[in-house]
């Protein structure tokens, strides 16, 4: 069974950081894709940061461009979320998502709250 489980968010003043870590298991397939994604109450789900496995270059929301930076580590089977210059707008539920095969899968999300 495939599981994703995120971890790393908090309370956090603005100009602040966090690292938001998504841990996952259960998947027998290539990853082709993987994703941050983020929902302020009351707002669709958006990407926030994105990365297709192959050596393809990360893709990055404009508004987070230059603050937040995607990566994996293979060996510990995670994905993170380095997110720098925290803005009171970053706030929200953030989901880990990982794509394979035709499918994908969700984690439970991570709350990130940045005050002013």
């Amino acid at each position: 069974q495939v599981q994703l489980v995120e971890s790393g968010g908090g309370l956090v003043q603005a100009g602040g950081s966090l690292r938001l870590s998504c841990e996952y298991s259960g998947i027998a397939y290539r990853i082709n894709a993987m994703g941050w994604y983020r929902q302020a109450p009351g707002k669709e789900r958006e990407l926030v940061a994105s990365v297709f496995t192959g050596g393809s270059p990360m893709n990055y929301a404009e508004s987070v461009k230059g603050r937040f930076i995607i990566s994996r580590d293979n060996a510990k089977n995670t994905v993170y979320l380095q997110m720098n210059a925290l803005k009171p707008e970053d706030t929200g539920l953030y989901f880990c998502n990982l794509v394979y095969l035709s499918s994908d899968s969700w984690g439970q999300g991570t709350q990130v709250t940045v005050s002013s």
